[in-house]
């Protein structure tokens, strides 16, 4: 795996990213969630790199990433996606995200459709309810004042078992390294954005995979059954895990996205 940094159109800075896999092989791009990084990645790139080319980005304001300007907005981070395949000279990508990594390919999905291959939504948010709206908003107010509460999502995101106790870990790690600015206006795009394109997730052409654990209580199966009804895709619940099932249950998740990266292009993927 190789690290690297490239500089983005303006006024996005620089783009921090890992590269592992075939130069020629067909791209995979891993955008990560809130607070983490492209090292969260790491089963993924592993797993997937023997066929694709596998990029794992930085977030504006995560990881090597330059930040993003503050109180910019989800079609904001769909801008910066398109910036970032373009300095990259990607043309059309598989693409993969999770948690507010799914808000941004979804939205670049519909915005951009003629550059996506197939979308992967993992722990994906779509719709959120009254009480769950209220919930997040609050969390990113008290972000924004500068409250940054490391527990709470690590309660929300991870059980006991061995895998999750080792997984818990390495996110908390992650979470206390992340810059608090860069967080906030990651989180308040993330809080607001679950209605932004979710309207428009009909016209989502590409093969389509809405994955979540089955204990997630924020990016719920039943949210992952109406991402995937809307359009028109596949859902994969996850038994016993809950968000950060990509590192929970590394094995169940890359055969899910193996299986998805062989859907023909020209159909959508089954329901």
């Amino acid at each position: 795996m190789t690290s690297a940094i490239r500089q983005l159109s303006e006024p996005f800075g620089r783009l921090g990213l890992r590269f592992a896999g075939l130069p020629d092989g067909e791209p995979l791009v891993l955008l990560h969630g809130v607070g983490m990084q492209s090292e969260a990645w790491a089963p993924q790139i592993d797993a997937l790199s023997d066929l694709h080319a596998v990029y794992a980005l930085d977030l504006p304001g995560h990881g090597q990433s330059d930040p993003i300007a503050v109180g910019a907005q989800l079609p904001a981070f769909v801008e910066w996606l398109q910036a970032a395949l373009d300095a990259l000279t990607l043309d059309r990508v598989n693409l993969v995200g999770h948690s507010m990594g799914a808000l941004i390919a979804g939205g670049f999905a519909v915005e951009h459709p003629d550059r996506v291959r197939r979308v992967a939504l993992l722990n994906g948010v779509f719709r959120r309810d009254d009480q769950a709206r209220d919930s997040v908003l609050a969390r990113a107010g008290l972000i924004s004042a500068g409250t940054f509460d490391l527990e709470t999502p690590l309660q929300r995101w991870f059980a006991n078992s061995p895998a999750d106790r080792t997984a818990r870990d390495r996110v908390a790690a992650w979470l206390a390294a992340v810059d608090i600015n860069g967080y906030a206006t990651a989180y308040d795009a993330f809080a607001r954005g679950d209605m932004v394109y979710a309207d428009r997730y009909p016209q989502i052409s590409c093969p389509l995979l809405a994955l979540t654990g089955a204990e997630d209580p924020n990016s719920t199966p039943d949210m992952a059954r109406a991402i995937a009804a809307a359009a028109k895709g596949q859902a994969v619940v996850v038994e016993g895990h809950r968000h950060m099932v990509n590192l929970t249950d590394p094995k169940t998740v890359n055969a899910a996205l193996v299986q998805w990266l062989k859907t023909p292009t020209h159909e959508r993927s089954p329901a």
